[in-house]
């Protein structure tokens, strides 16, 4: 591996996450084996059949509660994500069509049908008020339409990295916007990674969530197709050439409404010696959106503030060298507000 045309950094450690994937894995296989041992397959298969068909029923009736709708959503990198939703009460099923969404694009945004298919279940779980696990059967209501050769069902050899980290965020909440179920979160995840020749890291940084009908969004929070928990700040600067100035909220990031949209955050990391750095992100040239008369959030920022006191804005993607003083800050999006204000 270190000798192919792109080797991995680090093969060890590469090689240690793919063992810790494999035993979880076996581990999942011993449990599931128990539960066999102890009730007999015919019950373990009866109990899993139940999952998947009450979660289809929960499912089925959502949609009673639910009307058709219709949302357009830009992308900073210039592509649109469409998508109508037709609910038919008679059938309990709804399609969900992502006509006239953008052709593959030649960047890295475009993701697999798999990532859409996973923000479809995603919402739809997430407006079911009865407490299910996440299953396939959610999906069964749904018929889902992708055009081949778009955005989310490209065609090889496209590009997707940004497709699972980005992508998603913008296809969850254009579902939501065609529901009018919830304004726009922060859309992002703030991808930012570092690394030389003796370290390497990757970090999402959170952000504001949308308000919906009743309630405001959260203020500096992982949303969304992201869950992934942050260093601690000790054993981050124990083990990288790195110094935390500051992770803050920010203040007034959120639209604002009758419900205001959740306010993002402010990292400032310094760096102690030369690496090479790159941020993936998004809603820095498109705001998230309010909902129902709420404000749009504002837009997230990069930046370098150089030790000799100049300063590089950044784009939504790119990649730096950071020299030894140099601070990398990143602001992130708030949510959108829902609402007019009173």
């Amino acid at each position: 591996m270190s000798d192919a045309k792109y080797p991995a950094r680090n093969t060890a450690q590469n090689i240690a996450d793919l063992k810790a994937q494999l035993a979880a894995n076996q581990q999942g296989i011993r449990q599931l084996d128990k539960a066999v041992q102890r009730y007999g397959m015919a019950t373990v298969q009866s109990y899993l059949r139940f999952v998947r068909e009450n979660a289809a029923a929960s499912v089925r009736r959502l949609l009673g509660r639910l009307h058709d709708g219709e949302f357009s959503y830009e992308l900073d990198s210039g592509e649109l994500i469409r998508t109508t939703i037709c609910v038919d009460r008679d059938n309990q099923e709804a399609k969900i069509d992502f006509t006239g969404t953008s052709r593959q694009s030649d960047s890295n945004f475009n993701a697999p049908e798999a990532v859409t298919r996973a923000a479809v279940l995603y919402v739809f779980r997430s407006l079911i008020r009865e407490d299910i696990p996440m299953n396939e059967g959610c999906l069964e209501p749904l018929k889902i339409r992708i055009p081949k050769g778009c955005l989310l069902s490209p065609a090889h050899p496209a590009a997707v990295v940004a497709g699972n980290v980005e992508t998603s965020q913008c296809v969850t909440d254009c579902l939501y916007g065609a529901l009018g179920a919830l304004a726009a979160s922060q859309g992002t995840m703030n991808n930012f990674t570092f690394g030389n020749d003796r370290v390497q890291y990757y970090e999402t940084v959170c952000g504001g969530a949308g308000a919906g009908p009743g309630f405001d969004g959260c203020d500096a929070v992982h949303t969304h197709m992201t869950n992934s928990r942050m260093t601690d700040v000790e054993v981050f600067e124990q083990n990288f050439p790195v110094v935390v100035e500051s992770f803050s909220i920010r203040r007034q990031s959120g639209g604002t409404g009758q419900w205001r949209g959740g306010d993002g955050v402010v990292r400032r990391i310094r760096f102690r010696e030369p690496v090479e750095a790159a941020i993936l992100s998004n809603h820095r040239r498109i705001a998230p959106f309010g909902l129902e008369g709420g404000k749009p959030a504002r837009l997230g920022s990069n930046r370098v503030e150089r030790a000799d006191g100049s300063v590089d804005e950044l784009s939504g993607t790119a990649t730096v060298r950071l020299d030894d003083g140099d601070t990398f800050v990143i602001e992130t999006p708030g949510g959108g507000g829902f609402g007019e204000r009173q």
